[in-house]
């Protein structure tokens, strides 16, 4: 008789993330955009620093054409055009990660702590979601902006006077992080509902009774057993909200209400390209086509993480 451990015939079990990987791997076109994902980050965060500033000027080269020193030629103010579309393309991208995790977090622990909660702190908790969904959420992202903005203003005045940080970095720095934290602090409702049905349906299966049996405090059942449960679907809303969170930024951009001169961002580059767009049209064209390959790569690898996180994908 063979003995268990000598037998190969035994197959190894997979987990479950393993599973999911195997699924995402037939699922070509998520696979793609992945790829596609990983080299427009590869272009914004690393090939970027090769090419010229962005910021510098030339008017005597202004609406130059492409050329082996301008690949995409220049815009209105002689400014190498290839480098503000990468160097824009890290704003962009720089607000769908940050207001993504900022959302995120928010919604997974305020979602959890509602669903686990009694049922007045839950009903407390969503109306207060409810009355924040009643406010145009454009109106509240620009006050948040305003205030943060002038808190970063301060803070911002003492990195460079008391600290001796780059005045260069620490204005962009400045400009940038109130439209991440505006954004992100606002766009976890959606999710804080999903995950407070999830928490709901969860806290009554078998293992958070097993676990209540033997005398686990509310907190570490919920940040040690339950809410692991609910990151593969927040994890498939991350996807699926990065390319509604960079548009959003687009918006605020193309509106005068995001990004500040000098810098640039995707939305910037889309509004600028706009005013030329019957004379220079690729002056809207080049930055518009980085701008939608990403906003589709986002949506369908979202698509194929969520086909292959799905439980019920397991059963075919």
């Amino acid at each position: 008789m063979t003995h268990p451990k000598l037998d190969r015939s035994f197959e190894k079990g997979a987990s479950l993330g393993r599973d999911a990987w195997l699924r995402l791997r037939k699922n070509r076109l998520a696979v793609a955009s992945m790829v596609v994902l990983i080299a427009m980050f590869a272009l914004c965060f690393i090939v970027a620093g090769w090419f010229p500033d962005p910021n510098a000027q030339n008017l005597t080269n202004k609406f130059a054409s492409p050329s082996a020193g301008h690949w995409f030629g220049t815009d209105h103010l002689g400014r190498d055009l290839l480098s503000r579309v990468l160097f824009g393309g890290q704003v962009s991208l720089l607000v769908g990660l940050v207001a993504t995790a900022v959302a995120l977090t928010i919604g997974i622990v305020y979602g959890s702590i509602s669903g686990y909660a009694s049922t007045r702190i839950d009903d407390f908790m969503m109306r207060a979601v409810d009355i924040l969904y009643a406010i145009p959420f454009l109106v509240l992202v620009i006050l948040l902006k305003v205030v943060i903005a002038g808190e970063m203003d301060v803070l911002s005045a003492r990195m460079t006077t008391d600290w001796g940080w780059d005045a260069d970095f620490v204005g962009r720095f400045a400009n940038i992080v109130p439209l991440f934290l505006a954004i992100g602090a606002l766009g976890w409702l959606t999710l804080a509902r999903i995950t407070r049905a999830q928490v709901q349906d969860i806290r009554r299966r078998e293992f958070v009774e097993a676990a209540v049996s033997l005398g686990l405090g509310r907190l570490r059942i919920l940040f040690r057993h339950i809410i692991p449960n609910t990151l593969g679907t927040a994890i498939v809303y991350t996807t699926l909200t990065m390319p509604g969170f960079i548009m959003f930024e687009a918006t605020l951009s193309y509106l005068g209400l995001g990004i500040e001169a000098p810098n640039s961002s995707w939305g910037i580059l889309i509004k600028e390209g706009a005013n030329y767009m019957e004379t220079q049209p690729r002056l809207l064209v080049i930055p518009a086509l980085f701008f939608s390959i990403t906003l589709f790569a986002l949506n369908f690898l979202g698509d194929g993480l969520r086909d292959a996180l799905d439980p019920k994908a397991s059963k075919d």
